[in-house]
């Protein structure tokens, strides 16, 4: 249960931030507007809790699927969870991580530290955190934001990007290099974490192999930039969208289809009998089931994408067998954040992940509605919302 709302005095002023007030409105979002811009009053950070000024948001996908209802959450709520920004302000213990002035790059999974799975090295799974997050709470209990009316809107992710201050808990943030422009940085916290490390760590992409990812947005091309970096002999790029098709091929896709009912056998063809590894980014059962089709006998399939609760799976069970074959899920780039976000940074400056190109478009924050209408038509890979 959330606790009451703390009706003491923000350390802030008043912050502007989009505010999902229903979910499953159907588009266009400029007309429906379901993200309303609000001004909520910001308690200050707990212990082991960070107050950070939003500087730069991504639109994700996983934004979109609260929108439209495919990912079920408490609403009110303020979105997104995309995102870099600066420390304002320190909770109790956190002043030897942290110093107010730091850049921090956000990821949406905050880990407890002592759970089985955080034990278990797996921090993506941390128990606390993805309860929290269910519930529209911080990591520590309860929720940073209040309203006039005495109510309480929910967190996203544990971050709430969409606002110009903030509340997170310190194992949210990752500090990165001041050089580094909050635009770019903030896409390191979903996109390229996630793709990224679909490629390198839970596909597990070796050099010489041949590789599919299905769905070339932000995730997705993200993901085929780490199947570059990985050094695949063949890389397939599959989406229904010529634009990002034509992207794919100038970040490394060495073949490109626009999906559909002949996507398995072309990408069988193009791989000669399946592609070792496929990633998955579409958030489609019927599209995983594809990809699980389009992988060869002995090879994997990862998917990252994050389909309705309701929708089931279909694949013939005998090939898991018969054909031993790998079927996994990758969450936050089955990776450490802490480790992971400075490492793909590192491969950027290098010019190794020229992530700059997945930059479609830049928002303000009365934008957000307009923004998710031109996520959700394809047109867009990664807009950013700039506070």
């Amino acid at each position: 249960m959330t606790p009451a709302p703390d009706t003491s005095a923000p350390d802030t002023p008043a912050v502007r931030a989009a505010v999902l007030e229903r979910i499953g409105d159907p588009g266009p979002y400029a007309e429906t507007r379901p993200i309303r811009i609000r001004e909520l009053g910001l308690r200050p950070p707990g212990p082991g809790e960070l107050r950070v000024r939003v500087r730069a948001a991504g639109l994700c996908h996983s934004d979109l699927s609260v929108v439209n209802g495919d990912r079920p959450r408490p609403v009110p709520m303020v979105l997104g969870h995309e995102a870099a920004g600066e420390v304002a302000a320190l909770g109790a213990g956190t002043e030897g991580r942290f110093a107010v002035g730091d850049h921090v790059v956000l990821c949406f999974v905050a880990s407890c530290g002592t759970c089985a799975r955080c034990l278990d090295g797996s921090p993506a799974l941390c128990e606390r955190g993805a309860a929290a997050n269910g519930a529209g709470d911080l990591v520590g209990g309860g929720r940073r934001w209040y309203a006039e009316d005495g109510s309480a809107p929910a967190h996203h992710l544990g971050v709430s990007a969409f606002a110009e201050s903030i509340v997170v808990s310190a194992d949210s943030a990752v500090r990165v290099d001041a050089d580094l422009h909050f635009e770019v940085a903030a896409l390191f916290g979903c996109a390229v974490l996630t793709g990224v490390g679909a490629a390198l760590r839970a596909a597990d992409v070796r050099p010489g192999e041949r590789v599919a990812v299905f769905g070339l947005g932000g995730v997705g091309l993200s993901a085929v930039l780490g199947v570059r970096v990985a050094g695949a002999e063949r890389l397939v790029g599959v989406d229904p969208v010529a634009a990002k098709r034509d992207l794919a091929g100038r970040l490394g896709a060495t073949d490109r289809l626009p999906g559909g009912a002949d996507a398995v056998a072309a990408v069988r063809d193009l791989t000669g009998g399946g592609a070792d590894k496929v990633i998955d980014t579409t958030g489609s059962a019927d599209v995983l089931a594809q990809a699980y089709l389009a992988t060869r006998p002995g090879g994997t399939t990862v998917t990252v994408g994050l389909p309705h609760p309701d929708r089931l799976l279909s694949i013939p069970a005998v090939t898991l067998a018969a054909q031993e074959r790998t079927l996994r899920g990758s969450y936050l780039g089955s990776g450490v954040p802490a480790r992971d976000i400075p490492a793909y940074i590192s491969l950027y400056k290098r010019g190794l992940l020229p992530v700059t190109e997945l930059l479609s478009g830049r928002l303000s924050l009365d934008e957000v509605n307009e923004g998710f209408d031109r996520l959700a038509s394809g047109e867009a890979v990664r807009q950013v919302v700039l506070m």
